[in-house]
């Protein structure tokens, strides 16, 4: 039996799943501790039944995702006004110092999965779905790129990254603290223990929101989308490949950056609100429609891929990062951070930092340089060197 789905039916029966998986991380004690987003729990659950029912030849399912690509531009049309220069610079040496780390690591993780590949004779375009995308960039950006290179004829690129980004999830969150333990131990840092209360759920709290002002987000969100589209066909006379959204983001920065120093102001609560909710329905539909049986034959390749992802994190954060950053305290509870984020979301490196920080004492640097550096900065960096690479090895 074949069912299919229109596209008003495909974006109501995301809404179903991600509705479900906010009931089972309320009640699942394992999603809220490791930080698994929602609308992964849902269409990840949908997806492996999905496998269940086709492998047995019990029912096949067909979805119209014409929204998708929509709320992905969304999205990252919202990272785009994020990466303001103005914060950068407010942020000082420390925040520069850990983007610096979260680039280099990024770039890492991209060569060791292009250099891994011929060894376990993949395409690289397939080994570097487990690299920065799914490490650094987490589902968003995962679920952003593989369609990109799954275009270019990389069969099951979709599935291996949202895989690889769900495994970093949970290697990031398993590790992020005994990394900082062993750090504060080996170098006896203590601090004056501060009881704090960060929040790492993704159900972030708002501002109070203005019903002009988010009309308003959403027109410059349009208006950046439409012009990215000359954006991206410009680029795209170049001979270079990049993901369909790479215009509208590059345009978001240039008119975040120039209405900065005018009197036009970019609402970014607005803009806040408009990212979360494009995030979560782009990330539900994405997760749903997971072809979950392309993975069979790239099953041993991915595992010593994501094997060796996972040592080459905890050598650089445990040797490099830690020095970076000062190789005091403040850096050791970085370490924490970045062993979550660079594996897999900045929510799980603040759950990291809070439980380090609940143990051996409060870390203000910590908890100001991490989400500016995961929630602002490193999308947009990391998305230009995964491009670079992809043009690379295509």
């Amino acid at each position: 039996m074949t069912i299919s789905m229109n596209m008003v039916e495909t974006i109501g029966f995301s809404v179903i799943l991600l509705i479900l998986g906010r009931f089972l991380r309320k009640r699942v004690s394992f999603f809220s501790k490791y930080c698994i987003p929602a609308p992964v729990i849902g269409g990840f659950l949908f997806a492996i039944l999905h496998l269940v029912l086709r492998s047995q030849k019990i029912m096949y399912i067909e979805f119209d995702d014409t929204l998708r690509p929509f709320f992905m531009t969304i999205f990252f049309t919202t990272v785009g006004f994020n990466a303001s220069i103005d914060t950068l610079k407010k942020g000082g040496l420390m925040t520069a110092k850990f983007l610096a780390a979260a680039i280099i690591l990024a770039a890492l993780q991209n060569v060791i999965a292009v250099a891994l590949a011929p060894v376990l004779k993949i395409h690289p375009l397939l080994a570097l779905m487990t690299g920065a995308a799914p490490m650094t960039g987490g589902h968003g950006t995962a679920a952003g790129i593989a369609p990109t290179v799954e275009a270019m004829g990389m069969t099951g690129a979709e599935a291996v990254a949202i895989a690889a980004a769900t495994f970093g999830l949970l290697a990031g969150s398993l590790l992020g603290g005994p990394i900082a333990n062993r750090l504060v131990n080996k170098y006896k840092f203590s601090t004056k223990h501060e009881n704090i209360k960060i929040l790492v759920d993704d159900e972030e709290v708002h501002a109070d929101l203005n019903a002009s002002k988010f009309l308003n987000a959403f027109f410059y969100i349009l208006i950046t989308m439409w012009l990215g589209i000359y954006v991206s066909r410009l680029i795209g006379k170049t001979g270079l490949l990049f993901p369909t959204y790479i215009g509208a983001m590059v345009v978001g920065v240039i008119l975040r950056n120039v209405f900065e120093n005018t009197k036009l102001k970019v609402p970014m609560n607005e803009v806040a609100v408009l990212s979360d909710v494009s995030l979560t329905l782009f990330l539900a539909m994405a997760l749903m429609t997971l072809k979950l049986w392309e993975l069979a034959s790239l099953a041993i390749p991915m595992v010593i891929l994501l094997l060796a992802q996972v040592i080459l994190a905890v050598v650089f954060i445990y040797f490099i990062t830690f020095r970076i950053m000062g190789k005091n305290y403040d850096s050791a509870v970085l370490c924490a951070g970045h062993c979550g984020f660079g594996m897999g979301a900045t929510p799980n490196g603040m759950a990291n930092m809070q439980s380090v920080c609940e143990r051996f004492g409060d870390s203000k640097v910590a908890f100001f340089v991490l989400p500016l550096v995961g929630s602002l900065f490193i999308d947009f960096f990391n998305g230009a060197q995964i491009t670079l690479f992809i043009n690379l090895f295509k």
